[in-house]
């Protein structure tokens, strides 16, 4: 799709418009599937994003490359008779981050491939992370190396793009947030991002992509990431405090080519990410929300069928979950802390949602298919709905949602893309 409505966001963000657009960051099936069957009956334009660890030219975590990556939207969108030509494809933490274990030029050189495989794939927004140090360099590096690096990469997308007979991308620069995968311990208050600190990325950047010719490209970037104040740990939220955030918003006025993009926003409530907006950070990112709203509605069909068939603890998702997590901690293990209780908690319950990480392993889909199966084709009791997955009943009880295990599932994944569509306003196409 055009990236119209995404280059016109400064310019609506200056005239007061106030609208702008959620970016939907997950690889989940489900997760798409809700936000496009969203985006189906809004009209808007949909934005969804893979990250460098998610999706890469070597396959990242999902074993996914950006063409990949692609179909596998396409299908849910045929599946579902959403119009594509509404849909915008994203990399974000575009950079070295994978392979920051190597030496740079290494690093860099493997960061080039991915972004290489992003454009030709026909991704149109770029968010540009290569603040990252690598094998031998200090864990932040200066601000000039940074934007050195990555008007590197730009150069390798300008030239991909015009290969890949797609629209040519809009851009975002900076990393003012936690590395991608999200925070590794508690928060109790962020610093909100220097508005001199934020004018000085955009300076370094454009003298950098100017350095290498590419005004072109930089005349379209659009976003700058930086810190608005919003975070979440692995059972605490820090929420969007508007006066804290208020002289960074301001410094718009002396930027009027960019707006702010705002990262971490999951769990934050609609009032706070209208606010957002209102704000100047149009683009909204959301990510561990919408796979935590997808496990706590298995963990209630769980439940449900707990109670309809007398399982035992033994033949539920929840204890299936545990042997797949337990067995392999990698994703989970540098992240939650404390007591032995405690981290089991953390690696069903936790904000960072870890065990988004799971779901894909053949375990976990054999274990989730037998919940699905045991439930198919039966009309769910009421008042187990109400027990259970209770945010959901009402519809339910009123006859506008089906009481069957999928029409739940993608239910309650839609109550987060709603909030975000809510706040992000954003306007039919």
């Amino acid at each position: 799709m055009s990236t119209a409505y995404l280059a016109s966001l400064p310019r609506r963000h200056q005239a007061h418009e106030n609208v702008g657009i959620s970016s939907i960051c997950s690889a989940h099936p489900m997760v798409i599937e809700a936000t496009l069957r969203h985006g189906l009956t809004s009209g808007a334009p949909v934005l969804i994003e893979a990250t460098c660890n998610q999706v890469n030219h070597e396959g990242g975590y999902t074993g996914m490359t950006p063409a990949d990556f692609r179909r596998f939207v396409e299908e849910i969108a045929a599946k579902v008779g959403f119009d594509t030509s509404r849909l915008i494809l994203g990399g974000d933490h575009l950079g070295p981050n994978p392979w920051k274990s190597l030496p740079a030029e290494e690093a860099m050189g493997k960061a080039e491939a991915m972004v290489d495989a992003f454009l030709k794939a026909g991704f149109t927004k770029i968010h540009l992370d290569t603040s990252m140090g690598c094998a031998g360099e200090s864990v932040a590096l200066a601000d000039e190396v940074t934007a050195e690096r990555a008007a590197r990469l730009a150069a390798v997308s300008e030239r991909a793009a015009k290969e890949s007979g797609f629209d040519l991308p809009v851009y975002v620069i900076g990393t003012e947030v936690p590395i991608p995968g999200g925070a590794m311990e508690e928060i109790e208050e962020l610093a909100v991002t220097d508005p001199e600190a934020a004018l000085a990325t955009v300076e370094v950047h454009r003298a950098a992509f100017a350095a290498r010719g590419l005004e072109d490209a930089f005349a379209r970037a659009i976003g700058v990431v930086v810190q608005p104040g919003v975070e979440y740990g692995n059972e605490n939220i820090v929420f969007y405090d508007r006066a804290k955030a208020a002289s960074l918003s301001a410094v718009l006025s002396k930027m009027p080519q960019f707006v702010f993009e705002a990262h971490s926003t999951d769990y934050q409530p609609v009032e706070l990410l209208a606010g957002l907006v209102d704000d100047g950070f149009p683009i909204l990112k959301v990510g561990p929300a919408l796979t935590f709203a997808y496990r706590e509605a298995l963990y209630g069909l769980d439940q449900i069928a707990v109670e309809l068939d007398g399982l035992s603890p033994e033949e539920t998702l929840k204890h299936a979950m545990e042997d797949v997590l337990v067995g392999d901690p990698r994703e989970w293990a540098k992240y939650y802390h404390g007591s032995e209780a405690e981290k089991r908690i953390n690696r069903h319950f936790s904000y960072s949602d870890r065990i988004r990480y799971y779901w894909p392993q053949p375990k976990a889909v054999a274990a989730v298919t037998t919940l699905l199966t045991r439930l198919k084709g039966r009309q769910l009791p009421l008042p187990l709905v109400s027990q259970y997955l209770g945010a959901l009943y009402p519809a339910v009880a009123e006859g506008r949602l089906a009481a069957t295990p999928e029409a739940l599932i993608l239910a309650n994944i839609d109550r987060v893309v709603s909030t975000y569509a809510a706040a992000a306003r954003t306007p039919a196409v």
